[in-house]
């Protein structure tokens, strides 16, 4: 679960700069934020299931591998 809270507060981070560097250049914040996810509206269809399909195993992951220590843990007890 760490590895989850530190992907998102990074993203969090990231966009945050993002943002803030466009309204340092005059942008409005509605303009900034449409800057921010411009990359993924001109995306595919192709291109968007490989994305999900990557969160989706990477969320996956890190459910599993949690479940395996928690019943690790609740083998040792």
């Amino acid at each position: 679960m760490k590895i989850v809270w530190i992907s998102a507060l990074l993203l969090g981070c990231l966009m945050g700069f993002s943002i803030g560097v466009d309204m340092m250049q005059g942008f409005s914040f509605s303009m900034a934020l449409q800057n921010a996810y411009s990359p993924f509206r001109v995306m595919e269809f192709a291109e968007l299931f490989v994305l999900f399909f990557l969160l989706f195993c990477f969320v996956a992951e890190v459910f599993y591998r949690s479940f395996k220590v928690k019943k690790a843990k609740q083998r040792q007890k």
